[in-house]
């Protein structure tokens, strides 16, 4: 049910702007769902055109020094296992690609 809850905040956000046609949402890589059931739950929820761009997530490892993009072991429903593409040390700070943001709205 949390896919539910952000999608309806997605969904409140947009009307705010009138009667909407289509909507852009960006979903991280280490986001809190995986993109394909954002998709799902928004097109379920409203008769919208939906799309979806990802963002790739960036990673700084405290061990290494890396800063990039991480190796994605498990992506799941509100959790993700992953770990630095260079040292292989687990679960490094996540500086970007963790977030679901509307990005782009289009009203009538």
């Amino acid at each position: 049910m949390h896919e539910q809850t952000i999608a309806k905040a997605i969904i409140d956000k947009a009307t705010k702007h009138g009667k909407v046609r289509k909507i852009v949402v960006e979903v991280g890589d280490l986001g809190h769902l995986p993109a394909h059931e954002m998709e799902e739950v928004l097109t379920t929820l409203t008769d919208w055109e939906v799309k979806i761009t990802k963002k790739k997530a960036t990673v700084k490892c405290e061990e290494c020094g890396y800063e990039g993009e991480p190796e994605i072991l498990e992506k799941g429903h509100d959790h993700n296992v992953f770990k630095c593409s260079q040292c292989k040390a687990m679960m490094p700070t996540i500086i970007d690609g963790k977030d679901i943001i509307l990005k782009e709205i289009e009203v009538e």
